[in-house]
């Protein structure tokens, strides 16, 4: 097990590295340059040409030199952990990443949470109801979960009790230090929201998987030796259902942070995902390098530690 993690370790730094290079030339391809954009929004006439302001503003922000220049300045100092400056405000990236991060992360938590809460004990009871009256509804459910905007169902939570109630969920972000309670509360809505959605395929896994489980020839034996229902469900059925959920939780969790854009737009959270979005609107290079980056690398450590998982899981799995 311990040879197997230290080879997957060292298998990131390659994927990484041509992640870098893939991302680093990729945003220079998005169209509208930077600089025209900036220039644009300075008023230079009188002062300097506009071709003198273009010369000067790709100075100020190393953009004169080669790309593979550009590139390796960028790299290494993202080793040394230093992802650079926003082209925009000037502020260091890391600093900016580490403080908009932790909400992010908790959106990403209290919405796997609420999929979890919801797909398990659902899809559980319609694989064990199968082609019952509670199995057709808790279908219907998923599929509603699934087909549904989570956005349309947002905007609506916002609107309706503002005109009915004259209610709306806090738009302003309340920092879990200064009010803990307020902050909790103020990431229910929307944590319960991209939950739900995300709870509709998870549901529809969970029952598929633990259908399969319940045809195998051990748990038909837990059945002959006269075990109870919960009994066979729960430690028999359950683990080995467990085993494929652990990579749809484990990759869906990276997105869900980082897929939480439109949530945190609509709700005005100032996470990685609106962070992400402002930034490629303005094309502020470092920032979209810097975040692709941190992204690849949580999605990798995230595969990495599925894979482990699957060894407590199911001791017959073995690495070598």
């Amino acid at each position: 097990m311990l040879t197997y993690a230290i080879r997957r370790v060292l298998l990131i730094f390659p994927n990484l590295v041509l992640l870098t290079i893939i991302v680093f030339l990729s945003v220079r391809f998005i169209p509208g340059d930077v600089v025209d954009m900036m220039v644009a929004e300075i008023n230079v006439e009188g002062v300097m040409t506009y071709e003198e302001a273009r010369d000067m503003l790709r100075g100020q922000l190393g953009l004169d030199t080669p790309i593979h220049v550009q590139y390796w300045k960028w790299v290494t100092g993202a080793v040394q952990g230093d992802l650079g400056t926003s082209m925009r405000s000037g502020q260091p990236i890391t600093d900016e990443f580490f403080s908009k991060v932790p909400i992010s992360i908790e959106l990403g938590i209290v919405s796997m949470v609420t999929g979890l809460v919801l797909a398990l004990p659902i899809g559980l009871f319609s694989a064990i109801r199968q082609d019952s009256p509670g199995d057709y509804a808790a279908r219907t459910l998923a599929i509603m979960m699934m087909s549904v905007p989570g956005f349309w169902i947002m905007t609506m939570v916002i609107v309706f009790p503002a005109i009915w109630w004259d209610w709306m969920p806090p738009l302003e972000y309340i920092p879990f230090t200064k009010d803990p309670a307020g902050n909790l509360i103020q990431f229910v809505i929307p944590g319960v929201i991209m939950g739900a959605a995300f709870s509709g395929g998870l549901m529809r896994f969970v029952r598929t998987m633990m259908l399969e489980v319940l045809r195998q020839d051990y748990i038909r034996t837990a059945w002959s030796k006269g075990l109870s229902e919960r009994v066979v469900v729960t430690r028999h059925a359950l683990r080995n259902t467990l085993i494929p959920m652990v990579t749809i939780v484990g990759m869906g969790l990276p997105g869900l942070i980082g897929g939480s854009v439109i949530t945190e737009q609509i709700f005005n959270l100032p996470g990685v995902g609106r962070w992400l979005f402002e930034a490629v609107t303005q094309r502020d290079y470092p920032i979209i390098c810097g975040m692709n980056l941190m992204m690849a690398t949580l999605v990798l450590f995230c595969n990495l530690a599925v894979d482990l998982t699957y060894a407590w899981l199911d001791p017959r799995v073995q690495y070598r």
